[in-house]
C-alpha cells in the first residue's frame, strides 16, 4: 500500500537536527521580503514500486497552480511550478530548489527523508509542506517554524481504531503491533484511545515481521472479543496467524499499514467482516476530472488531495501576507489554514479579523478582498494547522472485507489529530 510504505521511518531522528533559524516562523512577525514572484518547488522522493505516487502528487501541484493562475496568479503575476526531479538526494533536491528561488516546497513524500529536507530549507527560510508525512516524531523536529503537512501524524488514527472496536459490541481488545517506531507509537495510542472509550485492553503484544506466533498466542490467551493489527510488512503473516487462532474475520480491525488487497494471498474467508482504515477523503469525482485532464495516464490518487491543498494553502497564505517570501508564508499559513492564530506577531497571531471558510483559491482572495480572514478547507477535508504544523482533524475511509479478501470502501471517521 503506497501510503503506508511511503511514510518510512524516522528512527534515526533523535529529534536534535535542523540547524533551522531560532523561535519560530509560524507566529514571527515577518516583513515582505520577497521579488514579487511566487516560486512553488517540489521534492519527489518515490523510486521503485512506489514510484506512481509521483504522478498523482505532480499532477495534483499542476492541477493547483493551473487554477491559482486562472484567478490572477500572486499580485498579479504566475505563480511558477519550478521543473520536477525525482531523487532520493533528498539535500541535494532541496538545495537545488533554494538555487532556484523557491519560496515554498511540497514534498518529500517519505517521512524518513523530512530531516533533510527541513534542515535545508528552513536555513534558508523557504517554507516546506509536505502532503504525505506520518511520523510522529515529525510533530517535535526542530524547524524553526519552516514545517507544515498537510497529512495526520500516524497516532491520529488511534481514536478511529477504537471507535471501530467498540461500535463491533467489544469490550475487551487485543493489540498486536510490529517492531519500529510506527507500531509502537500507534499501539500506545491506541491505549490511551481504547482507555478513553470504556475499552479493556486485555493484551499488547509485538511481533517481528514473519514471527507473530508467540504474540498472537498471547492474545488469543487472553480471550479479547476484538483485535487491533498494527503493522506495516508483516501484515499478512501476522494475519495468517490471527486467523488460525480463529482472532481474524470481524473480530479484527487493520491500521492504515496492514490494509491491502490480500485476495488469495490469505486462506479463503480469512478477513471476511474485517474491517481497516486508511487515511484520506475519497476523491470527488470532479476532482478526479480535473486530475485526469492534467494527467490522461494518471491511475492512482494517493496524496493528490494533499499535495493539492499544500499548493493553494501556499498561495493563500502568500496573498494573505501580500508576499511570497518563505518566511511570510510560514507566518501566514496557521491562520489562514484556519488554526487558531498563537499569541504574538501579526502573521500567524495576533490581532486577526474574523474567518470565512473558502475552498478555493480564487474563494479565499474574494475573502480576503473582504477584509476577512480566510479559513481554507480542502480536498483532503478541514486543514486547521496547530502550532506544530499538524493538521488538528484527521479524516479516513473506512473498508469492510469480503469473502474474497478485498476491502471495499463503506464508511469515513474523522479523528482529532492532537497528540502525535
Amino acid at each position: 500500500m503506497g501510503r503506508a510504505l511511503a511514510a518510512g521511518t524516522v528512527a534515526a531522528l533523535a529529534l536534535t537536527g535542523c540547524l533551522g533559524p531560532a523561535g519560530s516562523a509560524r507566529v514571527a512577525s515577518a516583513d515582505a521580503s520577497g521579488d514579487g514572484t511566487l516560486r512553488i518547488g517540489l521534492i519527489l522522493d518515490n523510486t521503485g514500486k512506489q514510484n506512481f505516487l509521483n504522478a498523482s502528487e505532480l499532477a495534483a501541484a499542476k492541477l493547483a497552480v493551473k487554477e491559482i493562475n486562472a484567478a490572477g496568479g500572486h499580485k498579479g503575476k504566475p505563480v511558477e511550478l519550478l521543473p520536477e526531479t525525482i531523487s532520493t538526494d533528498t539535500a541535494a533536491q532541496a538545495k537545488a530548489l533554494v538555487a532556484a528561488k523557491a519560496d515554498v516546497v511540497i514534498g518529500p513524500t517519505d517521512s524518513s527523508r523530512a530531516p533533510a529536507a527541513i534542515d535545508v530549507l528552513a536555513n534558508a527560510k523557504v517554507a516546506v509542506i509536505s502532503p504525505a508525512n506520518t511520523a510522529a516524531a515529525l510533530s517535535n523536529y526542530k524547524s524553526g517554524g519552516y514545517y507544515f503537512r498537510t497529512s495526520a501524524a500516524d497516532t491520529a488514527q488511534a481514536s478511529v481504531l477504537a471507535k471501530l472496536v467498540k461500535d463491533g459490541g467489544a469490550r475487551t481488545l487485543a493489540v498486536l503491533h510490529e517492531e519500529g517506531d510506527y507500531g509502537k507509537d500507534v499501539a500506545a495510542a491506541v491505549g490511551g484511545a481504547a482507555k478513553q472509550s470504556g475499552l479493556e485492553v486485555v493484551a499488547d503484544a509485538e511481533f517481528t515481521p514473519g514471527q507473530a506466533q508467540q504474540a498472537v498466542a498471547a492474545a488469543k490467551a487472553a480471550n479479547p472479543d476484538a483485535v487491533i493489527l498494527v503493522s506495516r510488512d508483516g501484515a499478512q503473516g501476522a494475519i495468517a496467524e490471527l486467523n488460525n487462532a480463529g482472532l481474524a474475520g470481524k473480530k479484527l480491525v487493520l491500521s492504515d499499514g496492514a490494509v491491502s488487497k490480500y485476495g488469495a494471498g490469505l486462506g479463503a474467508r480469512a478477513l471476511e467482516g474485517a474491517r481497516g482504515i486508511l487515511p484520506g477523503v475519497f476523491p470527488s469525482a470532479a476532482f478526479q476530472a480535473d486530475l485526469v485532464a492534467v494527467d490522461p495516464g494518471l491511475k492512482d490518487m494517493v496524496f493528490a488531495a494533499e499535495t493539492y491543498d499544500a499548493v493553494v494553502l501556499a498561495a493563500v497564505a502568500a496573498a494573505a501576507a501580500e508576499d511570497d517570501a518563505g518566511t511570510s508564508i510560514a507566518a501566514s499559513l496557521v491562520a489562514v489554514s484556519g488554526g487558531t492564530p498563537a499569541a504574538g506577531g501579526t502573521g500567524a497571531g495576533g490581532s486577526q479579523p474574523p474567518s470565512e471558510s473558502c475552498t478555493s483559491y480564487k474563494d479565499c482572495v474574494g475573502v480576503l478582498r473582504a477584509g476577512q480572514r480566510p479559513d481554507y478547507d480542502g480536498q483532503s477535508g478541514r486543514i486547521n494547522f496547530d502550532a506544530h504544523g499538524d493538521i488538528t482533524e484527521a479524516n479516513y475511509m473506512v473498508s469492510t472485507y469480503g469473502e474474497d479478501n478485498l476491502p471495499t470502501v463503506d464508511g469515513t471517521e474523522a479523528a482529532s489529530s492532537s497528540g502525535g
